[in-house]
């Protein structure tokens, strides 16, 4: 490994997701039934942290992030202790509650909708980032769009990601940034900055538009010619090594090598799915997991697919992952999906 570094640090959204199962997505003034509920903890620190470890249980993750001094808080870090990641840098404040989030899944569509109250979320500033000590290789963060004081300026940086990813690369990690769907506009005036900061970037095709400043959806679906090129495009706007695309159709992935690779991803029974989220943060994990071990882009694509297949299985983030073996092994069986 790098340096003798070894292992990935997470940093940024710790919340309490309330998963909710319903019948279907409802219109303003409309009703719909709700069939299941369940708390599991979300937000990109905790879902890759948590993932990671389902994949292999070998490789240390520690992660940053601030709760409540609640019950959604203690939940969150006994969660981190079962999963065996290092909650050394998890601060615990008063100030606020601990950020949740009401996850909707569709039991129609399939699709969820998450409606979140930021709490100490808001709190969180670069200077709860101390990577002095930590023998990570990897700092993976998020979420641009949910931190008020990390997404507006500080100390003469366009954003406080930017500060914080200066910080990582300063001490020698490699970086990553997770998104979350925001408006547009918001999330290329966020992520923009923060490219020059970058090794890594793995998000879906409504993301890498945005920042691209390309349209990824034709007629109504995924373009995989226009998400390659939005991919390309913000692959030399920075000093990244790897730009991933994901939807639920296929991924793409280029790197600064000249490699640029299309996978379908696996047919998943529609009996197994129980619902989406999480999905993103699976792909990522499959991805960030194989470039850690020094695989081939490829084969970081085809493990990426089938994490994210495997999370289907669960209304929760990261419940269905399994060790990286077996999630290759259900998505061999699965096979691919015809596009």
């Amino acid at each position: 490994m790098s340096g003798g570094r070894r292992g990935i640090l997470t940093g940024g959204t710790w919340c309490a997701d309330y998963n909710r199962t319903v019948s279907h997505w409802p219109g303003e003034d409309g009703l719909a039934e709700l069939l299941e509920e369940e708390r599991h903890g979300g937000g990109s620190g905790c879902n890759l942290a948590l993932d990671i470890k389902r994949l292999d249980p070998s490789i240390p993750v520690e992660t940053i992030g601030l709760v409540g001094d609640d019950d959604d808080g203690r939940y969150l870090l006994e969660a981190a202790a079962a999963g065996g990641i290092d909650t050394r840098q998890m601060t615990v404040t008063g100030d606020a509650a601990t950020q949740f989030c009401d996850a909707y899944v569709s039991l129609r569509s399939r699709r969820r909708t998450h409606i979140f109250h930021a709490g100490c979320a808001a709190l969180l500033t670069p200077d709860h980032f101390d990577f002095s000590s930590t023998r990570m290789r990897y700092l993976h963060l998020g979420l641009p769009g949910v931190h008020r004081i990390l997404d507006a300026p500080w100390q003469g940086e366009p954003n406080g990601w930017v500060a914080v990813l200066k910080k990582a690369r300063a001490a020698g990690l490699e970086t990553n940034l997770e998104l979350a769907s925001i408006d547009r506009a918001l999330m290329a005036r966020l992520a923009v900055p923060c490219l020059p900061h970058l090794d890594f970037l793995i998000v879906n095709d409504l993301e890498i538009g945005a920042i691209a400043g390309v349209e990824t959806i034709l007629d109504g679906a995924p373009d995989e010619a226009a998400c390659m090129h939005a991919a390309r495009t913000v692959l030399e706007r920075g000093a990244l090594k790897l730009v991933a695309v994901h939807c639920p159709v296929f991924a793409v992935a280029v790197s600064r090598e000249g490699e640029s690779v299309a996978l379908p991803s696996v047919a998943v029974p529609e009996s197994e799915i129980r619902g989406a989220n999480g999905a993103g943060d699976a792909f990522a994990a499959g991805m960030l997991y194989g470039i850690h071990e020094g695989w081939s882009v490829e084969e970081c694509l085809r493990l990426a697919h089938a994490s994210a297949a495997a999370s289907l299985r669960s209304v929760s983030t990261t419940g269905a992952i399994e060790p990286w073996r077996e999630c290759l092994a259900l998505a061999d069986n699965w096979g691919p999906r015809n596009r």
